[in-house]
């Protein structure tokens, strides 16, 4: 008889059995609950790490650490929402390296599975990406991922970007209890998001205090237009650490505005750039007397349209020097990188104060400008009536003695120069006369300057050659070149262009006007030139016969003729024409 039948062994046997069943379930449990109080610690400890930083970009770096390592993802990423809710404006990863990063084609905007957290801000838990009707694949260089979960993070009730998590370690699918662990972050994260903000925010307006009371100051010691201004671009460029910024001013009766002033990286690719009043970002900034908020400038045609280049560059905003659209004298536009946060609105309503203090600094120029003219035609006219009242009647009345003592000379000789004294007595009455003329004419100060001048005789020339070349000027271009200096410069630039035209090669076109070092350089190059042209010498000497060179030959003599020198060059269908003379002769 076996063992086993033993009816008293079985009753020994079955208690033993179903108490290691009891202690195997009792350890499962007792580690359970160890793994839930180690997690449960982990979540406290990243709650607290996240909640000790106020720094809002280390925020949202330890963010995206700590959800990675609560869930155990091999790939996290936050994106932030863009301020109208629609896409994401900036994207911070964990888990892929520069160099991939670097590789991969673009950065998410907000479509497909991460669209659906955009458009539907609820946790979302796939086992496979591709299984979702909304995944669109991977850009080119991504990592292949599987897993998925992603939860909303929200401050004050709004929404401010997604969590997105990849691939859960041991090649499992994410759990609810990785949903409960990661929306308890979230709420966590949006707590700390705000005080970060907060806290920048309360730096931002205590930088822009100061900045303030610094370029107020300026103001009241009487800086001049350029300077202030000059203070108020560096100091906004500062404060929000834009990548670039870029003061515009009009260009006076032509319709076009001239990046008077530039700060940042390769601010000097955007200083003295002419642009048009279009639908630009700059162009619609000045017509709507409003902020013009960009998130991506790489991405947006009309703010391309406006930069020479646009590279590395992200959010963006153009700030009208001003208020309302007829007061309206200006743009400041303020670039960051790309990957930064846009600007918002708690930004904007201070820097909008900046620009107000622009905008003081302008009219306070032209006030003291408007001071000078009048106090200068004064001066003016109490020289004219003093000449008029004093010197005239005084020469008169000596012209008539001389005259009526002519007939009581007897020699003839002695009474011819009498006369002659006279008539030189009248010859000069008539010089003063026309002098206290031009005293009191005002139309030299009316007049457009040298730099509204070129930007309308460019103008004018786009016409007949069916492009608009592009124009840049650097330094005081209206006050520095004498008139008859300027006249030379605009005839060169208006006979060059039309040469330009003449040739009918060309697709581009720049023209460069600079004072610098006592003399100005007037600089036009064009693609459209022919090597085999006898009016184009490579050695610099503009030669030729050809009928369409007599311009070419007069400009040099005239410009000889001011001390100065031109040259042309053609290389490679490349014609680069230089004028350079001295300002004052």
């Amino acid at each position: 008889m076996n063992d086993t039948d033993d009816p008293a062994r079985r009753e020994v046997r079955l208690p033993h059995l179903r108490l290691d069943d009891l202690l195997d379930e009792l350890q499962g449990r007792l580690q359970a609950a160890r793994g839930t109080r180690d997690r449960i610690h982990s979540l406290l400890e990243a709650v607290l790490s996240v909640g000790r930083e106020l720094d809002l970009e280390q925020v949202l770096r330890g963010v995206v650490e700590s959800a990675t390592v609560l869930v155990d993802a091999r790939y996290g990423a936050l994106g932030v929402l863009t301020p109208d809710g629609e896409g994401l404006s900036s994207f911070y990863m964990v888990g892929v390296d520069e160099d991939r990063i670097a590789q991969i084609a673009s950065f998410p905007a907000g479509h497909g599975i991460l669209g659906q957290l955009v458009r539907h801000p609820e946790p979302l838990r796939l086992e496979r990406l591709s299984d979702h009707p909304e995944s669109f694949g991977f850009p080119t260089n991504h990592p292949p991922m599987e897993s998925f979960l992603g939860v909303p993070i929200r401050v004050r009730d709004q929404v401010f970007g997604n969590l997105y998590l990849t691939e859960k370690g041991n090649g499992q699918a994410f759990d609810e209890e990785d949903v409960a662990v990661l929306s308890t972050l979230a709420v966590a994260a949006g707590v700390a998001i705000e005080n970060a903000r907060l806290y920048e925010e309360s730096l931002l307006r205590q930088r822009l205090l100061r900045a303030s009371a610094e370029i107020t100051r300026s103001l009241m010691s009487g800086s001049d237009r350029g300077e202030a201004l000059a203070l108020i671009a560096e100091r906004a460029h500062e404060v929000t650490g834009a990548q670039i910024a870029v003061v515009a001013v009009p260009v006076e009766g032509t319709g076009s505005l001239v990046l008077e002033l530039a700060f940042g990286e390769g601010a000097e690719e955007y200083r003295g750039l002419v642009l048009a009043q279009d639908d630009s970002l700059i162009g619609r900034a000045f017509a709507s007397g409003h902020p013009v908020v960009v998130h991506d400038v790489s991405k947006d045609e009309k703010a391309l349209s406006a930069l020479p280049r646009t590279a590395g560059m992200g959010p963006a905003v153009a700030l009208p020097i001003g208020s309302g659209v007829a007061d309206v004298r200006g743009v400041v536009l303020l670039v960051r990188e790309t990957g930064r946060t846009a600007f918002n609105a708690t930004e904007i309503e201070p820097l909008q104060g900046f620009a107000a203090q622009a905008a003081v600094a302008m009219e306070l120029a032209d006030r003291r400008r408007e001071a000078e003219q009048i106090a200068m035609l004064q001066d003016r006219d109490r020289i004219a009536r003093d000449l008029h009242d004093l010197a005239i009647q005084r020469l008169f009345a000596t012209g008539m003695t001389l005259q009526s003592a002519g007939r009581f000379i007897d020699h003839p000789q002695a009474s011819e120069r009498v006369m002659q004294a006279v008539d030189d007595l009248d010859e000069t009455i008539k010089i003063i006369r026309s002098t206290i003329f031009g005293l009191r004419s005002r139309d030299d100060l009316t007049g457009a300057g040298l730099r509204s001048r070129v930007v309308r005789t460019v103008a004018e020339a786009a016409r007949e050659l069916g492009f608009t070349p592009s124009v840049r000027t650097d330094g005081l271009i209206d006050n520095d070149v004498p008139a008859a200096l300027g006249d030379h410069v605009v005839a060169v630039l208006s006979e060059a262009l039309a040469d330009v035209a003449r040739r009918g090669r060309a697709g581009r076109a720049d023209v460069v006007l600079e004072t610098a070092d006592g003399e100005v350089t007037l600089t036009v190059t064009d693609d459209g030139a022919d090597p085999a042209s006898p009016g184009a010498r490579g050695d610099g000497a503009p030669g030729g016969d050809e009928p369409g060179d007599e311009w070419l030959r007069g400009a040099v003599r005239r410009s000889e003729e001011l001390g100065g020198s031109l040259t042309r060059e053609v290389a490679d269908r490349r014609a680069r024409l230089v004028v350079r003379a001295p300002l004052k002769g």
